[in-house]
């Protein structure tokens, strides 16, 4: 519904900045009328404009009420109290000014007349309370569209007071200019003789002008934005949050916390000796050589992709929790550099692998070991986080599974890793096959699938045909007694993971990619089947109440250290040398978005709200997230623990964490092209 409501919002806001404009335009044109026939059409006509405004105000307030009914303030407060009273102001100004006025032209002009207007009638079609509410409206839709694209949230007193002023200080002008019109109109008809050309000249003169000015500070704002070629990542305001009392009866408020924090980081760590065991005999060791090679998919075609060891996606990593883990990269021809990145598991802060953060980038010719404790047992993946975007696009990324480190189950079962991936110039995929793969698994085999989505802006959707499952992991994380599901749609952004389980029947099972009866795995008995039907699902699984409650070891209840509040949105602003509409968090990019900074060992809690009109995978390295609320409904089902979730347009998540892996984070949206715009920031 959130969608629905801005998206209403914003069609009726831009079509009123357009109305507007042409209003404001037959207003200012009445005098160059030669008849009063003419005249009065014209007058006439602006009460269509009146209404049409009146009713996109009307809509635009409907739209921002039902917001303030159902959904959390940040995401209504500049439109309900800002946005709506400059509409309404608009059309009452119109109301009140403009139609009394239009009334009295039409009734002292003749509908059937060539007669030429005189003086009188000529002023009346110039009084500044007739024409200036719709230069008003045009000024209101102009505040409406900076106000949409530039929103004044997080609140501050400037985002709002100096683009109120500047809208005063040319309602001010143009009321001026047309109070001189209005006594030019007592002159002689030729006074307003309409020159379209002349008129087209002046406007195109004033408006060179205006951008002249303007582009002295815009052309210093886009050259400031320019991202240097070494950028310090503890760029960006510290943000200490709210911090809670010390204990009962002291308030320990933002102000008081800062020095707190401040003497605690008193002795500088560098993050490089944030390591993880340095010595002793590894129990996995890897080689993983990045390289650019032609790999040719399932269906025949051959793109050109960036590998590790020539293939895609990488080799699959699988280890035993506990395991001392060595993996050794190597940079054969990736010009801009490499690295790994551990996605989901939360390794010391130096094995990140995040250039520029926690290491330099692999350049060609060049290594990087990482050496670390598989502690967490799950379904990850790794891939590049040296130019993420265009690494991940062209394939450098792969399965990581960690093992328990005693095998529980009793008998053999099928353990199958499913990376969703779009190949330029060959489409979706699983991994190298873009065609439908068969398998054959024996009926009872208990089967386990690791369903895993690397594309940017897919909401990927996966439905499991001919059998009941259960979703048994979420973002490598067990989930405590879930139930059985049929008919349900798993739908997964980019970077999050669902493991689902099921044991085979006597028939074949299809789990489809994207409702595709052409792209999948088809499961059957002997691996030659025909594909079943595919499910028609009843509804996209919801992880808010599945499974049963069990212990955690924090929750809604606890008492937490610290608090922040992030604003996921969108709004015009400068970034590396350009000037667009970027993804921003708390209404900044990248380098200027804030740095959370906690103790170790704090009990964090975070609340997340999308105010923007897509989806942002907002992906916290180093720890995971358990869910506590999604849309102020508290999570009752089994633990929800995350670390890519999902925040669609709208929606609110309160998340919390234990700070108890110290180090520089990344805390980003992993849709990788917001990413690279901006939508950065990191955690201390």
């Amino acid at each position: 519904m959130f969608s629905i409501s801005i998206n209403t919002e914003l069609g009726a806001l831009m079509l009123f900045v357009l109305f507007s404009l042409i209003a404001a335009n037959k207003a200012s044109k009445l005098i160059y009328y030669k008849t009063e026939k003419e005249l009065h059409k014209r007058t006439r006509k602006l009460y269509f404009w009146t209404v049409s405004l009146t009713v996109l105000a009307s809509i635009m307030a409907a739209a921002d009420i039902f917001l303030a009914l159902n959904a959390h303030p940040l995401l209504w407060l500049d439109r309900l109290l800002l946005r709506t009273p400059l509409a309404a102001a608009a059309v009452l100004f119109l109301w009140l000014g403009a139609i009394p006025r239009v009334r009295m032209l039409l009734a002292r002009t003749r509908p059937q007349t060539a007669a030429i207007p005189d003086m009188s009638r000529r002023r009346q079609s110039t009084e500044p309370l007739l024409v200036a509410p719709y230069h008003f409206a045009a000024l209101t839709g102009a505040g409406l569209f900076y106000f949409a694209f530039v929103p004044p949230i997080p609140f501050a007193w400037s985002y709002i007071t100096i683009p109120l002023t500047l809208l005063t200080v040319l309602a001010c002008f143009l009321w001026m200019l047309q109070s001189s019109r209005n006594r030019k109109a007592a002159e002689s008809p030729e006074a307003f003789s309409y020159r379209p050309w002349s008129r087209r000249l002046r406007l195109t003169g004033t408006l060179a002008a205006v951008a002249a000015i303007c582009s002295v500070p815009l052309l210093t704002a886009m050259q400031g934005s320019k991202l240097p070629d070494r950028l310090n990542m503890m760029t960006g305001k510290p943000d200490y949050g709210i911090a809670s009392s010390v204990e009962p009866g002291h308030n320990h408020n933002h102000q008081d916390s800062v020095p707190a924090l401040a003497s605690a980081t008193a002795a500088d760590v560098p993050v490089t000796e944030l390591t993880g065991p340095q010595s002793g005999k590894a129990d996995r060791k890897y080689t993983l050589t990045a390289q650019k090679k032609s790999v040719q998919l399932s269906s025949g075609r051959t793109i050109e992709a960036w590998t590790y060891n020539g293939q895609i996606p990488g080799p699959e990593i699988r280890v035993k929790q506990g395991e001392l883990v060595e993996v050794t990269l190597l940079n054969e021809d990736i010009e801009g550099g490499v690295s790994l990145h551990w996605h989901g598991l939360d390794v010391p802060n130096a094995e990140d692998g995040v250039a520029g953060a926690t290491q330099n980038a692999v350049m060609p010719g060049g290594k990087h070991t990482y050496r670390f404790i598989a502690e967490q047992v799950g379904t990850f993946w790794y891939h590049s986080h040296q130019n993420s975007k265009e690494a991940v696009q062209k394939g450098l990324f792969g399965a990581l599974i960690v093992e328990p480190d005693k095998d529980t189950h009793a008998e053999a079962y099928e353990d199958i890793t499913i990376m969703t991936h779009v190949w330029n110039g060959a489409g979706m995929a699983i991994g190298a096959n873009d065609t439908l793969q068969s398998k054959a698994i024996a009926p009872g085999t208990p089967v386990k699938l690791r369903l895993i989505n690397t594309q940017d802006w897919v909401r990927q959707s996966f439905i499991l045909s001919g059998t009941s499952f259960q979703v048994v992991a979420i973002d490598g994380t067990d989930l405590h007694e879930p139930g059985d599901l049929l008919g349900e749609r798993l739908e997964l952004i980019t970077g999050a993971r669902y493991d689902v389980t099921f044991i085979m029947p006597d028939h074949p099972v299809l789990l489809s990619i994207g409702q595709n009866k052409k792209l999948g795995l088809l499961m059957s008995q002997d691996g030659k089947a025909e594909p079943p039907a595919i499910a028609k699902t009843k509804a996209v699984f919801d992880p808010t109440h599945y499974g049963t409650e069990t212990e955690t070891p924090f929750g809604p209840d606890s008492k937490f250290d610290r608090e922040f509040t992030m604003i996921l949105d969108n709004r015009f602003a400068f970034y590396n040398g350009g000037f667009a509409a970027y993804d921003t968090i708390n209404g900044q990019v990248f380098p200027n978005t804030p740095m959370f900074v906690v103790k170790e060992n704090e009990l964090v809690k975070t609340t997340i709200i999308n105010r923007s009109s897509v989806d942002h995978p907002m992906h916290l390295h180093g720890h995971h997230m358990l869910v506590l609320s999604r849309n102020n409904e508290d999570v009752t089902g089994s633990p929800w623990w995350s670390d890519t979730l999902d925040v669609a347009p709208g929606e609110v998540y309160e998340v919390a964490f234990l700070a108890d892996n110290p180090g520089l984070w990344m805390d980003h949206c992993h849709n990788l092209q917001h990413a690279a715009a901006g939508m950065t920031m990191h955690l201390m």
